[in-house]
């Protein structure tokens, strides 16, 4: 099946500037179908680490927002809590970071929700028939939205090669356990220096996999995990305030983006129709947007992308960045038109697997027709 994907690049006129090119690509791309009169919108975006300037500018988000609300739509914008203990991992700190980087109602026109809620155990078990999961930890505020239109900045990620529109639902769409069952494959480890006897843990093990021992007089309790009952889940390892519980970044390239596009499948699972993505192919840059800074962007601005199919975006928005140079200054300057720029500056990183698995579990179609608006 060939799937269509939209593209319009960043040329503008006084005419037509482009948030008004934006705007025309939706419509073109058929994105009015998605919304029904009435439809709790989610508006699915990347808010920026502290320090970090790549992501998608806010009034791009306010032209989303307002063409939803002209066809009857009640938007919002969101993204799950972070696993790691950055700017996002619970809801406040999420929530001033998307403001301090100008997410906030005057700007964008509609409400702020963190998907995974205060501290990423707002979630809907959704069934998957994938090689990894049977069932993947989805927000429960973009899980009971009616549609949802995916704002992704296309740029590279150290893991997977390139950060798209399935990493953007998968990871970004995952809850705080879902991200550690992405991550890794290993069980949780304990640092018993570091663990206080509060038992948070012990509370929210699913399992009954983790006991509080006594330690001797006057000592407080601490954890103890039975290997035997624990399968992985990474519910202790968000529960633990004080960091005694390892989190794990230990899998392979392959089993992450794997992972990554079964949880993109169960993201979207119930919205069959109702989704619609957006990729902006600019300030493409070598690292993901979760670091606090960014590096010079690796090639020059492409331009904006649009298709029902991610499997099908990310592989036209990974395939017009590699048709172009490196930009000069960047990490990638001298490299030459077609070769790859993902692999270039991650070496040994094959960015296909999500795509390849995406295709195989139904996700979407490698073979597209692109569509110049």
């Amino acid at each position: 099946m060939v799937s269509k994907v939209y593209f319009t690049d960043l040329r503008a006129t006084g005419n037509k500037g482009l948030l008004d090119k934006l705007e025309k690509l939706m419509e073109r791309a058929g994105f009015d179908t998605l919304i029904s009169p009435g439809d709790l919108v989610a508006i699915k975006i990347h808010f920026g680490e502290k320090g970090n300037l790549a992501y998608i500018r806010p009034p791009y988000v306010r032209r989303v927002v307002d063409r939803v609300k002209e066809l009857g739509g009640k938007p919002f914008i969101t993204d799950a809590n972070t696993l790691y203990r950055g700017s996002r991992s619970n809801a406040v700190d999420h929530l001033e970071t998307a403001i301090m980087n100008g997410f906030d109602y005057a700007v964008v026109g509609a409400p702020l929700l963190i998907a995974d809620g205060l501290t990423g155990r707002d979630y809907i078990k959704v069934k998957v028939e994938g090689r990894h999961f049977k069932e993947v930890n989805i927000g429960a505020a973009a899980y009971h939205a009616d549609a949802m239109i995916v704002m992704t900045h296309f740029k590279c990620h150290e893991l997977t090669g390139i950060g798209g529109a399935i990493k953007n639902v998968g990871m970004g769409l995952g809850a705080r356990s879902g991200k550690q069952q992405m991550h890794s494959d290993f069980q949780p480890r304990l640092k018993e220096d570091k663990c206080t006897g509060c038992g948070r843990c012990a509370e929210w093990c699913p399992t009954g996999a983790i006991s509080m021992v006594e330690r001797g007089e006057g000592e407080k309790p601490r954890a103890v995990i039975d290997y035997e009952k624990c399968y992985g889940c990474g519910e202790c390892v968000i529960s633990c305030l004080f960091g005694s519980i390892n989190i794990s970044w230990k899998t392979t390239p392959q089993v992450i983006q794997e992972k990554m596009a079964e949880y993109a499948l169960g993201a979207v699972k119930n919205k069959q129709g109702k989704t619609g993505y957006l990729s902006f192919v600019v300030n493409v840059s070598p690292e993901c947007d979760c670091y606090g800074f960014n590096d010079a962007p690796i090639t020059r601005d492409v331009g904006i992308f649009a298709s029902f199919d991610p499997v099908a975006l990310d592989l036209a928005c990974a395939e017009a960045v590699n048709r172009l140079p490196g930009a000069a200054g960047s990490v990638l300057e001298g490299v030459a038109e077609g070769v790859d720029k993902f692999q270039a500056v991650h070496p040994g990183i094959d960015w296909r697997y999500q795509l390849t698995h995406g295709q195989e579990i139904g996700l979407g179609s490698m073979e597209y027709q692109l569509v110049k608006v």
